[in-house]
């Protein structure tokens, strides 16, 4: 039975990392004329990256302990 992997998680955590490219960009194209606006794009943009790495860690969370109750059938079955 091959691991469920929660694609909804996945779909934000593309959302998440699309708008974090395009905060760092606007943080790039203000950098000079807009060093204020250019810091909040960037304070954006990490939070973005760091709620994308939290979705992606619960879904590689989640299929390590699918594979460990796997193995566990497995070895269970076999006795």
């Amino acid at each position: 039975m091959p691991s469920q992997i929660n694609t909804d998680s996945l779909k934000k955590a593309e959302v998440s990392a699309t708008l974090a490219k395009t905060m760092i960009t606007q943080a790039i194209e203000q950098s000079a004329a807009n060093p204020q606006l250019a810091e909040e794009a960037l304070k954006t943009a990490s939070t973005e990256i760091a709620q994308a790495q939290t979705m992606i860690s619960q879904v590689q969370s989640t299929i390590q302990t699918q594979q460990q109750q796997q193995q566990q059938q497995q070895q269970q079955q076999k006795s």
